[in-house]
This record gives C-alpha cells, sequence and structure tokens, in this order.
C-alpha cells in the first residue's frame, strides 16, 4: 500500500509529518519506502534515515511517466508500505493547467493522499481550505487531513468540529506546534541528516509524536489500488570497475537510482571521507557530488594529504566527474564572506559564496561538441541549486554544455573540462533521457583501456 503526504502549500510542515510517520511504521516493523517528488536531495537524506530504506526521487521533469511508474512500482513491492512526500502544494507546478504538480502524480501512481494542514491562524477556514482542495479536481483520491501546527485543545477542537461539520474527509490526525518538531533550515531548504548529529535523536522524537498524534491504523487501513508491477533490472556482464564516492558531512547529494545503476553496470562504489581520509582510495574513476561544503570549509582545506591527492590524480588523467558542491571543492578557492579557504585547485577559477540564489531551479544543456563522453543526448534535462559562483575563470577554460536554460557557470556555458575532467554546477539525473552513469562508466573503460 502508498500513501501520498502532500500540502495546501510549502512549508506546511509536511515533511517532519513524513518524517515522523516514516519512522513510527518503521518501529512498527514494517518496511518502510519512501519516494519524493521533484529534484531534491536534503529530504531524501532525512526519508532515508527515518525509513531504514534508500529514498527515490520521482520527477515530471526528467522522467517520462513510463519511468515513473516502473521505478515506483519496482521499489514499492518489496515494501509494507510506500510514503510519497510531495513538494509545495498538491496543486502547484510548472504548468497552469496541471499535467506535472503532485496531484498528477498521485493520480498517475492511483494513490490516496492525506493532506497536511498548516493551522496557523485559521479556524474554520480550515474547512473551506479542504473543500477547495477536495472540488479542485475530483479525480484527485484525498483520503485524509493531518491538522499540523495545531497551537493547543481549544484550537484542535475548533478545527475538528469544522471539518467535521463541513466536509467529508477523514481526520486523520491532530499534530500539535512544538519545538521539538522544528529542524533547522538554510538557504537551500532542510538541513541535511548528513551534516546533523542529533539527527537520528530528533527523527526518533518526531516519531513518538507523531505516534502519540496521528491515527496510523486509520492510515495504513485506507482503502486504494495498489501498482506492483515491476520489470527485472538486467545485470551487465563487463569487466568490474571501481568508482571513489565523496560521502560525509560536506558531501552527501546523490541520487539513490544513480547510485544503483552503477553497481548494474558492475561498478564497485568506495566511499570516502573529505575531512578525514588523507588519500583516494585505490579506484578506476572520481565522482564527487554536490552537498555544503562552504559549512565545512576550514577541515577542508586543512586536509591537505588529500587535496594534493585529488590534484595529482586529476592530472594524471583519473576521468572524474563533479557536480555543483563537486565543482566547488575542485576550484582554486573557495571565499565565503571574508574568509578565503584554497581547495584542490586543478580548475583555473574561485568560487565565491553568495547571498542569494545563481541558480535554482530546472535547466536545460545542450552538449557541445567538446563533451568527452559517448552517446551523449541532444537535449539533458536537469536542475541547479547553488549559491555560489565561479570567479576568475582562465578564459580558455572549455565547456561540455550550452545552457538553453538555466544559469550553469555563466548563464551560457556549464561543464568545465580539463584533463579527463568533467565538472558542472548543474546536477544530472540518470533517466532515459539522460544515460549519464552509463556514458561515464565507458569513458572510464575507454581511459583505462584505450583499445576499447
Amino acid at each position: 500500500m502508498s500513501i501520498y503526504l502532500s500540502a495546501a502549500h510549502k512549508s506546511s510542515g509536511k515533511t517532519v509529518v513524513s518524517l515522523g510517520i516514516c519512522g513510527a511504521l518503521k518501529a512498527q516493523k514494517l518496511a518502510v519506502q519512501p519516494f519524493k517528488k521533484g529534484p531534491d536531495y536534503i529530504d531524501p537524506i532525512w526519508l532515508t534515515q527515518a525509513s531504514g530504506k534508500p529514498c527515490y526521487n520521482l520527477d515530471f521533469y526528467n522522467m517520462t511517466e513510463a519511468e515513473i511508474l516502473q521505478l515506483y512500482g519496482d521499489k514499492n513491492s518489496t515494501a509494507d508500505i510506500s510514503i510519497i512526500e510531495g513538494n509545495k502544494g498538491l496543486y502547484d507546478g510548472m504548468s497552469v493547467t496541471g499535467g506535472d504538480a503532485n496531484a498528477d502524480l498521485a493520480k498517475l501512481l492511483d494513490i490516496p493522499v492525506i493532506l497536511v494542514v498548516d493551522t496557523t491562524g485559521i479556524t474554520r477556514g480550515v474547512a473551506a481550505l479542504v473543500k477547495g482542495y477536495q472540488d479542485f479536481d475530483q479525480e484527485v483520491n484525498i483520503a485524509g487531513v493531518i491538522l499540523n501546527k495545531v497551537a493547543g485543545e481549544r484550537h484542535q477542537s475548533k478545527l475538528v468540529q469544522a471539518i467535521e461539520y463541513y466536509t467529508d474527509i477523514p481526520l486523520i490526525g491532530s499534530v500539535r506546534r512544538s519545538k521539538a518538531l522544528i529542524i533547522d533550515e538554510r538557504h537551500l531548504g532542510l538541513m541535511p541528516a548528513n551534516e546533523t548529529p542529533q539527527s537520528q535523536q530528533f527523527i526518533n522524537s518526531a516519531s513518538q509524536l507523531i505516534a502519540d498524534q496521528v491515527d496510523l491504523n486509520k492510515l495504513i487501513g485506507l482503502e486504494q489500488n495498489t501498482q506492483t508491477e515491476q520489470t527485472a533490472s538486467i545485470k551487465l556482464s563487463t569487466p568490474q570497475l571501481r568508482v571513489a564516492i565523496a560521502k560525509d558531512s560536506s558531501f552527501g547529494f546523490y541520487y539513490q537510482d544513480d547510485l544503483d545503476k552503477f553497481s548494474e553496470l558492475d561498478v564497485e562504489l568506495i566511499y570516502f571521507n573529505t575531512l578525514e581520509d588523507s588519500s583516494l582510495p585505490e579506484c578506476d574513476g572520481l565522482f564527487i557530488g554536490g552537498g555544503f561544503p562552504e559549512m565545512q570549509l576550514e577541515a577542508l582545506s586543512a586536509n591537505q594529504s588529500l587535496l594534493k591527492d585529488i590534484k595529482l590524480k586529476i592530472e594524471q588523467g583519473l576521468p572524474t566527474y563533479a557536480e555543483c558542491g563537486g565543482l566547488m571543492y575542485l576550484t582554486q578557492q573557495i571565499t565565503n564572506q571574508a574568509d578565503s579557504y584554497p581547495m584542490v585547485g586543478v580548475i583555473d577559477a574561485d568560487t565565491s559564496m553568495t547571498p542569494k540564489p545563481i541558480g535554482r531551479g530546472y535547466v536545460q544543456l545542450e552538449p557541445t561538441k567538446e563533451h568527452p563522453w559517448k552517446n551523449v543526448a541532444s537535449t539533458i534535462f536537469a536542475h541547479e541549486f547553488h549559491y555560489s559562483k565561479l570567479d576568475n575563470i582562465d578564459p580558455n577554460t572549455r565547456y561540455a554544455f550550452k545552457v538553453l536554460r538555466g544559469v550553469g557557470v555563466d548563464n551560457k556555458r556549464d561543464g568545465i573540462l580539463k584533463y579527463n575532467l568533467l565538472a558542472c554546477y548543474t546536477h544530472l539525473r540518470n533517466v532515459a533521457g539522460n544515460q549519464w552513469v552509463e556514458q561515464f562508466v565507458d569513458f572510464i573503460r575507454t581511459i583505462k583501456n584505450p583499445s576499447l
């Protein structure tokens, strides 16, 4: 079975409710499979920790409906319950006529929606809001409501009376406003769990509060049609390669299905810590994903042994792919406010943090003739989220992509090329229209064995 958790608008607290539900159901010994709509890394990190199972993203922008159904069906088939957390509001999307909103995903997957309602400053009007969302698209099965950020018993009583009198939607829970249900936020959204030592303590507390205030039996008893169709993946028989991946409190933004694809291609993933390890593990390729390196600049810069080893290996031709935080890490230095810290220094540019977003949202790329990988799609749909920019870029820098939509490095180009390195601000997603993992792996094999 599956539940789609959405809200009337963003910042309604649905992520904390989702975490609490995942943790509470896990505590009941249920196998909970989390999903997240859209291009998000931070919420999936939390949902993975709360559920104990890797979270997968479902995104209309870079996935076909068939891909979404296959990924969902594959992962849902091994779970007792799947929790899909929406983004923004239930009907919010890029198109004014719909087609890419949470409501559309819930309809595609044919699963019920639980509407999480921020009740701050509202009483009787909650019924108008809920009924309006129910009537807006009657093909969406809004199967229940969770009242969130409730001020107290009197407030709750007025809300419940209004819901019960004016609507026929079941009330699934009423969650009181609590400091214990607040996660620190920063410019890109919720603080990643991999940066927060107390993250498990927070999840445990949220799970207990949600278990006490949400009727979990009613939640998992909702009638629905569960899709379990799946297509078995084919594991290719190829010579094994080893790819080193930076994964720690500075770098942790990776799509789980991208990592799964490496394994399907018989690639062994070797994780290393940029703050603690003195050198790269033995590897045939290197992948440094996104994150928040600006929060660990002193520690990253102090690990000179690793910085020098990464620079040397890339200069010697190690096939490398880096994106966003990884790109920043490979530049000469990162400046945050007035303080500058030396980084790997393989890219001839400096990184400067900015108080406002430089690039944030979906992007569209077109590969240039310089792109070193084979079989690259003619148009790539991806996304970017960065509060930094590059300064003092070498004018002779080569680029792998022309930016058709978005910002990239300089509003025109993205994908800096040097040696066997490709580094970009864009976050790529391995989907049918952009099989970048297979392209990167083929590139590694070619570099390792030029006769292929």
